[in-house]
């Protein structure tokens, strides 16, 4: 392994999380272990003249568990899942109400539409009720950026602030930027992440039209199907997963609980199409060749892979030939297993949810496995975990977020050794 300099290593110090499986990373985590999938009917609206009415759906939230009512109704819902996640984050990672130390703290997050859902509530008042009963709140609530600023001004984390807009790599972008953010120097700390909270008419609308949503709505739990011959594509959802990253000296210094650490990261794109994979998987693996060189790594010690792994039936192949491509006859020993098969894809929110679980996978010895697998098809033949939790020793992870535009993003996570 490249040895860096200890101001350069980044090491991941707590984490919170709001899924369709649980208000936790606990019950999140919990769930994927048992193989209990979070997809149900759709209750946030009407969807019951629609094609699609299955979704990845957050039950149970409360914002006002965390921030005050009147300061909930300003906010986007993407805002409100993310500030949560946040609020547990930095509880889990041993901190009050504000970071130690502002000037040198900062937030990045990744959103795939931010609050666009506000801005089609405010169209529907304005043509119904007029303009004045239009939301005063609705030009801040719907920008992309406000859940970073949310999370940046409750805990005063003064430092950089970003906002990573990559579709489905989003959330591991945005990981893997905060983690280069502390090893320039910038920042001591960052709470970075992934949010997506818009399940919505229009976005399932407009993905039915695409034709690339699972349509099983009679059985939705069995609906999102990785990798299997039988998968007809992916499920909506919403969620969000928070980290707290840190310098490596910092939190040794306050003697901090260390998860695992950040120990490669890249980004890139297909150039290709804007909604279909590169056939021949040439982007995926760049992306992950690059990331295993820059955490300086050889193939064969990634023990485990936390796919893309949507359901679609292009993009489950492409991965597959991709990993096949990078790690030769060493693939088929690979553990993969795919964490949308139980709670959809979060869209920006998706690989922050997924690195949360490789963190946990890591500290754990468990291998949560991909559900509804059933069907071998030919063209996707490596070990996919299927349908039942497994023990293995886990000590480097990589994770995998491959997105509409072509964007792709890898992380490689791995346990703490000093």
């Amino acid at each position: 392994m490249r040895r860096r300099d200890i101001q350069e290593r980044v090491v991941i110090t707590g984490m919170g999380a709001v899924t369709p499986l649980g208000l936790s990373v606990d019950e999140t985590w919990a769930g994927l272990v048992a193989g209990r999938s979070g997809i149900t009917e759709i209750t946030q609206f009407d969807a019951s003249q629609m094609p699609i009415r299955i979704a990845g759906e957050v039950k149970g939230f409360n914002p006002t568990d965390y921030i005050d009512f009147k300061e909930a109704r300003r906010m986007a819902r993407c805002s409100q899942l993310a500030l949560a996640a946040s609020f547990q984050a930095m509880a889990d990672a041993g901190f009050n109400s504000q970071v130690p130390e502002p000037e040198r703290s900062g937030v990045v997050m990744g959103t795939g539409v931010g609050g666009f859902d506000e801005g089609l509530v405010a169209w529907e008042t304005y043509k119904n009720k007029g303009l004045r009963r239009v939301n005063p709140f609705t030009a801040m609530a719907l920008l992309a950026n406000m859940p970073a600023h949310h999370m940046s001004l409750q805990f005063q984390c003064q430092a950089y602030n970003g906002t990573v807009v990559t579709a489905c790599a989003s959330g591991t972008q945005a990981i893997g930027e905060a983690a280069e953010v502390i090893r320039r120097g910038a920042t001591d700390l960052m709470l970075a992440g992934g949010v997506e909270g818009m399940i919505h008419e229009v976005i399932i609308g407009a993905f039915t039209v695409m034709r690339v949503l699972a349509g099983d709505n009679e059985h939705p739990e069995q609906a999102c199907k990785p990798f299997d011959a039988r998968r007809d594509g992916f499920v909506s959802a919403e969620g969000t997963a928070v980290m707290v990253l840190e310098r490596l000296d910092k939190a040794l210094d306050r003697g901090a609980r260390i998860y695992a650490e950040v120990l490669g990261y890249s980004a890139n794109t297909d150039a290709y199409h804007a909604a279909i994979p590169d056939p021949n998987g040439d982007g995926a693996y760049r992306a992950m060749k690059w990331v295993v060189e820059n955490a300086g790594v050889a193939p064969g010690e990634i023990d485990y892979i936390n796919p893309h792994g949507p359901g679609t039936e292009v993009g489950d192949a492409v991965e597959t030939k991709a990993i096949k491509k990078l790690f030769g006859d060493y693939a088929y020993r690979l553990p993969i297993s795919s964490t949308k098969s139980m709670v959809g894809h979060a869209l920006g929110g998706a690989g922050a949810i997924e690195a949360m679980a490789c963190v946990k996978t890591i500290q754990t010895g468990t291998i949560h496995p991909t559900i509804n697998y059933e069907v071998p098809d030919p063209e996707c033949d490596l070990d996919y975990v299927p349908n039942q939790a497994r023990q293995a020793e886990v000590r480097t992870t990589l994770s995998n977020s491959f997105g509409l535009g072509g964007q792709n993003a890898c992380l490689v996570l791995r346990r703490f050794e000093e």
